[in-house]
């Protein structure tokens, strides 16, 4: 018991203090249903000055600007290039600053730079295109980002070709600069500046888009301050009992919050919904791509531009609660350590086991010594922009002996052998993966080459680590037979995909689902139909598992998915009510169980409205329709499709299959229009597959309709490829098969 006075006295005022300050904190809290707003970050500094300063000058800080003395590093001091046969020049007329070069006429025309993008390794520059008598204020019309380009480590001027190409784009194609695969707001606004909403019109073809902040600004990663703004100012506690700190929390023990902030701009992903606000659940809002052939090697190793998040799921980094943070400053972006010292400050265990000659076999100091070059070999992007692999990998010249893979060995020790080449040749390999794309592309001395390597770092391997360095089974041998048609590939990817987080990442499980839901497997129907249903499998396990389930029964595929209708998963929901969408599956369904799909489906149309802007979107919501018996719907979905992205294929070779079918019922009229749409149709499809020359699918459209159009021999040469490309797929060999029988009545 207290017996002092005074102690009792004290004591006394000291409750009555609290239970003043706690009476006021309850009494001042923020409505529960208060939405936070975008305040600017003007509004943020005066308490962060350690933080803003850190930002000024990060690329997040230079992701986008206006074209200024202050913001424009190339030069335009009436400088030219040449490319493709014509001369551009970058000149100032007075404070603006100016190209000469060729526009959507094909003419020489002058045009205002008007935004800058980026600033390290390359700096990009944006024209604004006139908009209609509709625009408001603050609203911005189309952008398009010119392929001329400013490389920044060398300080010259450089043309940036789309991969692949090496012919002179024509200013009608969807890669001209001035096409949709260059339009801002299309490939790259979201991730360039903060609160970014598109506003496009598709009826009208036009934008009105509007932003908080040109740059990638605090509230890009906070989310929007103002409740933030309004705890700081009042008086009392800083803490709302309704809203925390009015900010989403990054820096708790799970550190899926803080991933899942930066994922949307770091990965290749579809849109589900553009409401995504820090701290909210990725999966909510988009659709990670999986390990796909055209974009992951078959061991998940990056091909194409992939940006990270995918990359990061496939590591043990991710799996033991690694969060970007422990790496980079969140605010300079900058590693927070130099050289080795960033992978040390963690792996130290015991000290000196891995920065020492005795764990990587080469000098102290030299490249080879570095971790990230062998744990995060890098590719080149966009001629000069180098990034590096984020799933922190083992090199593994196993793999690349048995499957073709790469490894980081390799990746410097193939240039050993550039003395065996042709002079004329070796200029062309700057990289590794130029070898890679050589050897891919069928030249044997450079795969001979690429595979003496590999045994050469396999081998050395095997002399530094003996049978330790010998790993368990890797995910890449599953994928690499099941793209070869190995038999054995289907039963072991079935496998793979029952596998637990610690052995198996959930990407790559999802990975096997999508491969054998491509080849129709009946078991992998099977398998899909128990992961669909349970809630405690991975997001993107669960939506292949649903796209798997399209070779199941009618009754499975509806007894399983309705219930999903309504899961808390935005993915999953999205994915079922597409699978009911399909034509046997809708018209199996009671009225009750078709107004759920029709009502799920609007969460679909709603998403794809989100990225109006392309044709694709349309041309999916069309197929929806029609499958649901909705004709005129369908029809002016894909007529829409059409006047959106009109170099597009696709969108009239589904209408005029559409109106085919309508045609049979004697409408002449229908008829000759089907006609036209494939005669317009046959050479964007052509295109296409010699754009995409190694993937199936697109090979695989083309014979078609090359085969509609009577053109039975091109069509062979086509379904051929396609077969080559994917010998799983038995919906390619079929008709390949059918083909040739027919070619030989």
């Amino acid at each position: 018991m207290i017996r002092h006075p005074l102690v009792r006295a004290g004591l006394f005022v000291t409750g009555l203090i609290f239970i003043g300050a706690t009476g006021s904190y309850f009494g001042q809290a923020l409505p529960p249903d208060a939405v936070a707003t975008y305040v600017g970050r003007s509004a943020c500094i005066d308490c962060h000055r350690e933080q803003a300063e850190a930002f000024t000058g990060s690329h997040h800080h230079r992701a986008m600007a206006l074209a200024t003395d202050e913001t424009v590093l190339g030069d335009f001091d009436d400088a030219r290039i040449e490319h493709d046969g014509m001369v551009s020049r970058m000149y100032r007329d007075g404070d603006r600053f100016m190209i000469h070069t060729e526009g959507e006429t094909g003419e020489l025309e002058d045009f205002e730079i008007k935004y800058v993008f980026g600033v390290d390794p390359l700096q990009n520059y944006m024209v604004e295109f006139p908009g209609d008598q509709t625009l408001a204020p603050g609203e911005i019309p189309r952008v398009q980002v010119l392929r001329i380009s400013w490389d920044t480590a060398r300080r010259r001027w450089f043309y940036l070709r789309p991969p692949d190409v090496q012919d002179k784009l024509a200013p009608d194609d969807p890669l001209h600069w001035t096409g949709i695969a260059q339009r801002w707001q299309t490939m790259c606004a979201d991730c360039h500046s903060t609160n970014l909403k598109t506003n496009f019109d598709p009826q009208t073809v036009t934008y009105h888009t509007t932003f908080s902040e040109i740059d990638v600004s605090c509230e890009a990663c906070h989310g929007p301050g103002s409740l933030h703004v309004e705890l700081a100012n009042r008086k009392g506690l800083f803490w709302d009992r309704h809203h925390g700190y009015g900010l989403a929390m990054l820096k708790g023990d799970d550190a899926q919050p803080q991933i899942q902030t930066c994922a949307p701009c770091h990965s290749r992903r579809g849109l589900l919904d553009d409401g995504f606000r820090p701290g909210d659940k990725y999966h909510d809002f988009y659709q990670l791509e999986p390990l796909y052939a055209e974009t992951y090697y078959d061991d998940g190793q990056i091909k194409d531009e992939v940006y990270v998040f995918g990359s990061f799921l496939q590591s043990k980094m991710h799996h033991k609660g690694i969060r970007c943070t422990d790496c980079h400053d969140p605010h300079s972006l900058q590693l927070k350590h130099p050289g080795n010292e960033t992978c040390t400050s963690c792996h130290q265990h015991p000290a000196g086991k891995y920065d020492v000659p005795s764990h990587h076999h080469h000098a102290v100091g030299s490249e080879g010594a570095k971790c990230v070059n062998c744990h995060m070999p890098g590719r080149t992007y966009m001629d000069v922009d180098f990034r590096r692999d984020h799933s922190f990998r083992v090199p593994r010249p196993d793999l690349s002996v048995r499957w073709g893979t790469p490894n980081a060995c390799s990746s410097c020790h193939v240039n050993d052998s550039l003395e065996q080449l042709p002079e004329s040749q070796r200029d062309e390999l700057k990289e590794y993966a130029d070898w890679l794309r050589a050897a891919e592309s069928g030249d044997e001395r450079i795969a001979e080459v690429i595979a003496a390597t590999d045994k050469w770092c396999d081998e050395a391997c095997d002399r530094w680590y003996g049978e330790e360095r010998r790993q368990d089974s890797h995910f890449a041998e599953v994928f690499a037979k099941l793209r070869r048609g190995d038999p054995d590939g289907p039963k072991e990817a079935l496998a793979l995909a029952t596998q637990p987080d610690e052995l198996v990442p959930p990407i790559a499980r999802a990975t096997a689902l999508d491969e054998l839901a491509r080849m129709g497997s009946p078991e992998a129907a099977e398998l899909g139909a128990r992961l669909a249903a349970d809630p405690t499998v991975h997001p993107m396990q669960r939506a292949a598992a649903v796209r798997a389930m399209r070779a199941a029964p009618v009754a499975t595929r509806r007894r399983v998915l309705v219930p999903l209708l309504t899961d808390e998963r935005r993915l999953v929901r999205h994915e079922a009510s597409q699978l009911l969408a399909d034509v046997d599956v809708y018209r199996s369904l009671s009225s009750n169980e078709r107004t759920q799909v029709d009502l799920a489906l609007r969460e679909v149309e709603a998403a794809l409205g989100k990225v109006a802007d392309r044709g694709g979107a349309h041309l999916s919501w069309a197929g929806l329709c029609e499958q649901r018996g909705m004709i005129p719907e369908a029809i002016a979905a894909y007529e829409t499709a059409i006047r959106v992205e009109p170099n597009l294929a696709g969108p009239r070779t589904n209408l005029a299959a559409l109106l085919d079918r309508l045609a049979e019922r004697g409408d002449p009229q229908t008829a000759e229009r089907a006609k036209r749409l494939r005669a317009e149709e046959l050479p964007l499809l052509a295109r296409d597959a010699g754009l995409a020359a190694d993937n199936a699918v697109v090979q695989y459209r083309y014979g078609l309709a090359l085969y509609l159009a009577g053109q039975l021999d091109g069509a062979l040469q086509q379904l051929e490829r396609a077969v080559e490309l994917a010998p799983e797929v038995d919906e390619y060999s079929l008709a390949l098969r059918l083909l040739r029988e027919k070619l030989s009545e």
